[in-house]
């Protein structure tokens, strides 16, 4: 969804809130295509203070179906998103998403970041919330604590059978360290 901010960027302590829908169905990454499913309209506060910067804020929750890192079974997780921004009023006019990041004012990280959900004076709400999903992405899923996974040979899930793979024979000379670790196996 995009979003005309222009009447904060014109009108001197301006401010005010606007309900925002994201409009993703799905989060494209590196790691893969992850289906959302579940997302609700939030209020986004934008303010602008003293003509000098324009202050963005928000919070939602977006429930996005990823899979087991252990069985690959899918598991809904929520994130809940914080949105607060912090953007210069002169150097958000002047950028718009054709723009280079070697053709900016300052070539900072920020400017950078800018050039994502930016536009003039046309902030995306949908890449504003893409960045802010991808920073409370987990760095590890699991369906629950003690998933057993999916057997290395068969490629079965044990959580749901046990599979009639071999298991491996100890080596014997190994037996003392084996005790060793059941023995301190909380630690």
């Amino acid at each position: 969804m995009v979003i005309d901010i222009s009447a904060f960027y014109s009108n001197w302590n301006a401010s005010g809130e606007k309900e925002v829908w994201i409009d993703m169905e799905v989060i494209k990454s590196r790691l893969g295509v992850f289906p959302i499913v579940k997302k609700e309209p939030f209020r986004l506060h934008l303010e602008n203070v003293e003509n000098k910067r324009l202050l963005i804020q928000g919070e939602t929750d977006v429930t996005v179906s990823i899979p087991c890192d252990r069985c690959l079974s899918e598991v809904p997780v929520r994130l809940h998103l914080v949105i607060d921004k912090e953007l210069p009023i002169e150097v958000s006019e002047g950028i718009s998403t054709e723009e280079k990041p070697s053709e900016t004012q300052d070539g900072d990280d920020d400017n950078l970041e800018q050039l994502e959900y930016m536009n003039g004076c046309q902030l995306d709400a949908d890449r504003l919330a893409y960045g802010e999903m991808l920073f409370a992405w987990p760095a590890k899923v699991l369906c629950k604590d003690d998933c057993r996974g999916i057997c290395p040979g068969c490629g079965a899930n044990r959580n749901e059978s046990s599979c009639q793979c071999e298991q491996p024979v100890p080596d014997l000379r190994m037996a003392a360290f084996q005790d060793v670790f059941n023995k301190f196996k909380e630690v």
